[in-house]
């Protein structure tokens, strides 16, 4: 795309960023594993924790389910509150609490105890995602941003791809309780990333997180349809990843027999996939756009959706009728998350942090309600094959009003190369 003279000149007298795209794709990437390295270590052992503690598969679900509203919540706390006070010393406060729910679910002798550290551990979590966003929101925008977006997902892809090996042989050598020392030492070095290679991106300023400002910064982003759109297609994508996490290890170890080994290297197809995806994007962007590609992802996503709700239904469950259509979901989403986080966040510089923490509630609070939803259906199979499709549907369809919003703008970003 040619610039006017204008804007190259401003281009060239604009000052550097304080942080590189490589250090921001980094520690973006950095930060935003915390949620699924979390889930991906856990979800190895929940059946062995049912068998520890005496209860029910339920019971160990709902520790799951309160990650993802603890992690959903927060973002609501810890976005606005690093507008106000920067995001070094909120990255640093969350992760010292995630640091230390790790070590409460160490010590745990109830079940009830682990639900609350877990519960905990989503609070400390929700700062990776959050704070990732509106950095690079803070530093980049447009085709940049999607690209550092993109860079991140790369980089993201290979947390989840470890994260269930390691947790798989982490408790069958050492137990379940190691997982949660593991995560610890995440947790701490993490915080120490933020205070040593973190700048600050945001000037302090404490009118931001009144009250009264608070309310009309939400307010004003609930009420932006291009928001609300490019969020829901976020949403109904990324968040699919966590409400089938409640039901994977269920329908993989008990219905399919797999070890917790071998569900960890099972996983690996999930996260290849979304490597996968990115890599693709990353390849694709220069000719097309990040825009141009999401119906593209979204028409991944909505075959995987119909090869779920059928394979699901017509057989009995097996690694490739339930990973196949999955990994082609998660190859999907990764085309699509890039332009739609960016697409949500473009018009709020000044209040990056509250976009990107409403954006990841939004996510987050899909897979919560996805999760819940298909705990309480009872059969995981019949559950997985329903709520995914349906949230793949969703995602369709919110981009597509976005798309309808966006034409009507003065600059359209779908039409840039």
């Amino acid at each position: 795309m040619n610039m006017h003279p204008t804007e190259v000149a401003k281009a060239a007298t604009a000052p550097a960023p304080v942080m590189s795209e490589r250090r921001v794709a980094l520690l973006g990437a950095l930060l935003v594993a915390v949620g699924p390295f979390s889930m991906s270590l856990y979800t190895p052992a929940m059946p062995e924790i049912v068998q520890y503690f005496g209860t029910t598969d339920a019971a160990v679900r709902t520790s799951l389910s309160l990650f993802f509203a603890g992690f959903a919540v927060a973002q609501l706390i810890c976005g606005p509150l690093s507008d106000g006070l920067g995001r070094r010393p909120i990255t640093v406060a969350f992760m010292l609490i995630y640091a230390a729910a790790s070590i409460m679910a160490v010590f745990a002798e109830s079940i009830e105890t682990l639900v609350a550290a877990r519960f905990l551990q989503g609070i400390g979590a929700a700062v990776g995602v959050a704070m990732s966003r509106a950095i690079v929101r803070d530093l980049f925008a447009n085709e940049q941003s999607a690209r550092i977006l993109n860079i991140i997902g790369m980089i993201l892809a290979i947390g989840p791809a470890t994260a269930p090996i390691i947790g798989g042989l982490t408790m069958e050598f050492f137990g379940w309780h190691a997982i949660f020392l593991v995560m610890a030492g995440a947790g701490l070095t993490i915080a120490a990333m933020a205070i040593f290679a973190m700048k600050e991106t945001v000037a302090r300023d404490l009118s931001r997180i009144e009250p009264r400002a608070l309310i009309a910064t939400y307010r004003q982003l609930l009420g932006d349809k291009h928001f609300i759109t490019a969020s829901m297609t976020n949403a109904t994508t990324s968040g699919v990843l966590y409400s089938v996490a409640t039901v994977l290890p269920f329908i993989l170890i008990q219905q399919v027999g797999l070890t917790a080994g071998t569900f960890g290297l099972v996983m690996l197809i999930q996260s290849a996939s979304y490597l996968a995806g990115s890599v693709a994007l990353r390849f694709l962007m220069p000719r097309f756009g990040a825009f141009r590609l999401v119906p593209v992802g979204l028409g991944l996503v909505g075959l995987a959706s119909l090869l779920m709700l059928t394979l699901l239904r017509l057989y009995e469950p097996s690694v490739p009728f339930v990973m196949g259509p999955l990994g082609l979901f998660t190859f999907g989403l990764a085309m699509v998350t890039p332009a739609a986080s960016t697409a949500a966040m473009q018009p709020f510089g000044r209040n990056a942090g509250a976009a990107s923490a409403l954006l990841g509630f939004m996510q987050m609070g899909t897979g919560l309600i996805g999760g819940v939803i298909m705990t309480l259906m009872g059969d995981p199979v019949h559950a997985m094959a329903t709520v995914i499709p349906f949230l793949g549907a969703c995602a369709v369809v919110s981009w597509m009003f976005w798309l309808r919003l966006d034409r009507k703008s003065p600059k359209p970003l779908s039409q840039r190369p």
